[in-house]
């Protein structure tokens, strides 16, 4: 970035370590710095006013503070409990609030009329490739990106941005030098320090979910209604999807569900280590998957995982604005029609099951249940499996070794 820049910029701001760095960086390089704020939930009131009070004292020329709470509710959590996989199979996408960041930062760049963007991402990680690539799928800006630049400067970059801002009189918070901590609607990941050498994670990793030695003694559950795939209401009383997340993380926090320790295949091709908590997302998965497993056909069933494992692909490498991605959610929506019904969660601590699905669409038959009675003769059955598995009799008859 030229030094001589004079020129309107736009920053995604956390107050965290990395934009923190950014906005004296891109003073000093002559820009007006407008922070960003996007508070995807999971942040006190507090901790908003300090991010406030931190961009002001960092030298911001100006500071925004966006509510997006229901929007990342709405554009990922709804289509993400449909969709019902797990990136790897484990990690439950807790970054995607970076597109909801990126969409905010763009609205809020346009209005105030500059092209040019910035954020805090290192050049060593996804989140560098979710935020240009969303950038460029949404318009033609441009892309600043400090840390990115400071890394041809030092191998230990951490390290150079403490000092930078220690010498122009600004502190650090302790944990924000020892790890990154990201936290939102949907839960929390931190990585950094111990995690990072694949040694145990500290307790003080921990902000969402309880030790075991803390779990309430009494087991617990709650009655989880959806409507067409989409979760409404909590033991009988609608809810705004923000605040029934917020709900579930208090309550299976408690009881430490969700917490766990990922190691995944990365975008740019490292192994990524991170612990993570995400309580009521755990929760509302384990549910809807109960239900819709009753109440899809058969074919549903193994077809929809192709599609859905295909989007949690797209939204984990940064593909969040592709049209593919629209695509492939107007067909999992479209199985959604009949996911409508109640399900029981319930928890004794670590994990959650669901206990009781409750819909007039599941797929029972009145005279017939599984290994108990059946509405076909024993012929029928016995000539069903004559033909079902005619092509592996054949193959062995055929084949069979002379005698």
């Amino acid at each position: 970035m030229n030094e001589s820049t004079e020129r309107d910029i736009v920053l995604a701001f956390s107050g965290g370590l990395d934009t923190s760095f950014c906005v004296p960086y891109l003073k000093e390089r002559g820009c007006r710095v407008t922070t960003v704020f996007v508070d995807t939930g999971g942040v006190s009131l507090d901790e908003r006013a300090f991010i406030e009070v931190r961009a002001s004292e960092l030298g911001a020329d100006h500071h925004i503070t966006i509510d997006a709470g229901q929007t990342l509710w709405e554009e990922f959590v709804e289509p993400f409990i449909m969709v019902g996989i797990a990136y790897q199979d484990q990690y439950p996408l807790l970054c995607s609030d970076r597109y909801i960041i990126v969409k905010s930062m763009i609205d809020v760049a346009r209005k105030i009329g500059t092209k040019t963007v910035a954020h805090g991402c290192t050049a060593m990680g996804n989140d560098q490739v979710r935020f240009d690539q969303s950038i460029r799928s949404l318009g033609d800006f441009e892309i600043v990106a400090p840390i990115r630049e400071i890394q041809e400067l030092t191998k230990t970059p951490r390290d150079y941005e403490i000092e930078y801002l220690q010498k122009r009189g600004h502190n650090v918070r302790t944990q924000t030098s020892q790890y990154t901590i990201n936290e939102n609607l949907l839960g929390v990941t931190v990585s950094g320090s111990e995690i990072d050498e694949f040694k145990a994670p500290g307790e003080g990793t921990y902000c969402l979910t309880l030790p075991s030695s803390e779990w309430p003694s009494e087991s617990h559950s709650v009655k989880i209604i959806f409507e067409r795939g989409k979760a409404i209401a909590i033991d009988g009383s609608s809810i705004a999807g923000p605040e029934m997340l917020a709900m579930l993380n208090e309550t299976f926090g408690k009881y430490g569900v969700g917490r766990s320790i990922y190691t995944g295949d990365t975008t740019i091709g490292l192994k990524g280590r991170i612990v993570y908590e995400c309580p009521g997302l755990t929760a509302l998965l384990i549910a809807h998957r109960a239900l819709e497993e009753a109440v899809l056909t058969k074919l549903q069933n193994s077809f929809k995982p192709v599609a859905a494992r295909k989007w949690v692909d797209l939204v984990y490498q940064g593909f969040f604005f592709d049209p593919l991605k629209h695509d492939l959610e107007a067909l999992i929506a479209s199985s959604q029609k009949f996911v409508t019904g109640t399900v029981t969660v319930e928890t004794s601590g670590g994990a959650c099951h669901a206990v009781e699905i409750d819909s007039p669409h599941i797929l029972t038959a009145g005279d017939a249940a599984y290994a108990q009675s059946a509405h076909w003769s024993s012929r029928e059955a016995e000539g069903f499996i004559k033909i079902f598995g005619q092509s592996s009799s054949l193959f062995a008859k055929v084949n069979a070794p002379a005698t």
